[in-house]
């Protein structure tokens, strides 16, 4: 019976939580790979750290880099997180020293993700990464072999639950962004810097990770729309409520003929759609495709146990060997499509306008929309203290125009104080 020696880079919550894992369930792995693991390497910034697991000193390597030399390893764990330093410079030499990688880290299959598939074919060793897009849901290994059949045109999804959270407690509970925030920090959902999250730019990098094993393109990492939810108040959240909508930030990308329209940003959605109500940390992917049509995936995204969970998922494939392609395709058959240019894109827009309380302003703002051809389907005035709340919600108007007139509104300050723009996802595409 085979045995695969595994080496661990990266001790903290994740990482010894695969650790504490591998070791408890090695007899059943066993049985259902019919393969034994050993763990014989492990690796961290301190030893001495109290991690609520016994390291033996034989097993501690304090230079990472040199596991990669280590003709006894068959499979490095990275879980150092980054797209740079260590946690780059280990990943690229395991390749090339033909060790097989498990990694959580979405920056850096983001961002490198083309160069080290290429690397991992070259040497005939595998680089998985089920763990960075989804938390426990297996929507890497379900896209790449459970429709493997399927032309998919379409993947859009909450793919950060930290955001998702805020949004839930800032409408269930009536309460601030900032209030919000505070609270996932309490609970160990978000981050003391939590700008990845709340910017965007965590669900940027999984859904360029998901457009690339969906579409067989090669990853798009810059140059698309993203938005995070720190403009979203309480008041307009509010204001959806009597609308009928929920905010959501979503994570979408499309195959448009040559073309990949890839996004992220807030949404607003009809509160009867059950993606409107995936509420706090809870992640939800849907995949378009022919020809199965939609299939929905939703789970835990993030934290110890579905990212440990989706870690022995990728390591359990690597010792059964039914993983062949990083991103489901041959890297030599990627292709480059052309950026879809999003100024051409068309929805219905919600538009919050805080204003001076005086005459003349609604004639103002009519005139900014007629000049850049955008017609109002709702318009809701609400007056506060001196201020008052115009929000108003457009017909299909373009992007182009949207953000011409906003740039209008921004640059008289007198008059407008504040500007919230969302985009209303067109409930066809739902």
């Amino acid at each position: 019976m085979k045995t695969f020696n595994l080496a661990i880079v990266g001790l903290g919550n994740i990482g010894t939580e695969v650790y504490k894992s591998l070791n408890k369930n090695k007899d059943i792995i066993k049985k259902k790979t019919g393969f034994k693991l050993n763990i014989i390497k492990v690796s961290a910034k301190n030893y001495k750290k109290k991690r609520g697991i016994k390291l033996s000193k034989n097993k501690w390597e304090k230079n990472p880099l040199s596991l990669t030399k280590n003709k006894n390893i068959d499979i490095i764990i990275e879980l150092v997180g980054g797209n740079k330093g260590i946690a780059k410079k280990l990943v690229f030499e395991s390749l090339k020293n033909k060790k097989h990688v498990v990694t959580a880290n979405k920056s850096l299959i983001a961002k490198y993700g083309d160069q080290l598939s290429i690397l991992a074919e070259k040497n005939a060793v595998n680089l998985l990464f089920e763990a960075s897009v989804g938390g426990g849901i297996p929507i890497i290994r379900s896209i790449k072999q459970g429709l493997i059949a399927n032309k998919i045109f379409h993947v859009y999804g909450i793919l950060n639950g930290t955001t998702n959270y805020i949004l839930s407690e800032m409408e269930d509970k009536n309460i601030s962004f900032k209030d919000a925030l505070i609270k996932a920090q309490k609970l160990g959902y978000a981050e003391r810097n939590p700008s990845s999250d709340v910017k965007g730019i965590d669900a940027a990098e999984k859904i360029s990770i998901l457009s690339s094993i969906c579409f067989g393109c090669k990853i798009l990492n810059k140059g698309f729309i993203v938005e995070g939810i720190t403009n979203v108040t309480i008041d307009d959240i509010n204001f959806a409520k009597e609308l009928g909508l929920k905010i959501k930030l979503l994570a979408i990308s499309e195959k448009i003929g040559n073309y990949i329209k890839q996004r992220v940003h807030p949404c607003l959605i009809p509160s009867s759609l059950d993606i409107a109500n995936i509420n706090g940390v809870t992640n939800a992917i849907v995949v378009d495709g022919a020809p199965i049509g939609r299939t929905i995936y939703e789970g835990e995204g993030a934290g110890k146990g579905p990212t440990t969970s989706a870690i022995i998922s990728d390591i359990s494939s690597i010792m059964v060997g039914n993983d062949d392609f990083s991103f489901g395709h041959s890297p030599k058959t990627k292709k480059n499509f052309k950026k879809y240019n999003f100024n051409n894109h068309e929805c219905k827009y919600y538009i919050r306008i805080l204003v001076n309380d005086k005459k003349g302003v609604l004639y103002k703002i009519a005139s900014i929309f007629a000049r850049n051809n955008i017609s109002v389907r709702n318009l809701v005035q609400k007056p506060k203290n001196n201020l008052s709340n115009i929000v108003l919600i457009t017909h299909y108007a373009k992007e182009i125009n949207v953000m011409k007139a906003m740039k209008s509104f921004t640059k008289n300050k007198s008059i407008f104080k504040k500007t919230v723009l969302i985009r209303i996802r067109d409930q066809n595409k739902l």
